[in-house]
């Protein structure tokens, strides 16, 4: 089968998404997060993980390592895909963002145009000003084991624009 033959171009009547990463970078008992730069359009100076839009040449794996490492300068290991949310905000296009954590032996990190950089105890991150679905989905993640099945969630908001997350069952 070649490129033409896997039904990119079949649109019509179809909801489209765009693949995003964010990541959750640990060390110790911290957590690093980006607190976003007021001039972002998309969660001023609110704390959220690292990541961004997945490249056309790449898989979703292989973004996150890029993102962590253009936003923070950390070589990382033990990245894990924990969960995808298949994000509906109402519009023409959702998003599909894929949720990794990944542990970090150093925490010296680079300034980024993105925001700020702050490592944080797990136990304080709930204090902080952080995007929405991040008191619902980070505390889940961070505590993770290394054979846990990804998190699979439909995101999406009411009719009072507040946000709905609903985890899909697994079988195990």
């Amino acid at each position: 089968m070649g490129a033409a033959e896997q039904g990119a171009n079949a649109i019509d009547g179809r909801w489209l998404v765009i693949p995003r990463t964010l990541c959750f970078v640990t060390n110790g008992d911290d957590v690093l997060l980006l607190k976003r730069a007021a001039h972002k359009r998309v969660f001023p100076n609110q704390y959220n993980g690292v990541g961004g839009h997945v490249e056309r040449n790449e898989d979703p794996l292989t973004s996150a390592r890029r993102e962590i490492r253009e936003e923070t300068g950390l070589d990382v290991r033990d990245v894990r895909l924990r969960a995808v949310h298949n994000i509906d905000a109402k519009e023409q296009t959702g998003i599909v963002l894929f949720i990794f954590t990944a542990i970090s032996d150093g925490r010296d990190v680079i300034d980024t145009e993105e925001g700020t950089l702050h490592w944080i105890p797990r136990g304080q991150v709930l204090n902080y000003d952080l995007v929405e679905d991040l008191p619902f989905i980070l505390p889940r993640v961070l505590d993770m084991g290394a054979t846990d099945l990804p998190l699979f969630v439909h995101v999406s908001y009411d009719e009072d624009d507040c946000i709905r997350l609903r985890f899909a069952e697994q079988d195990e």
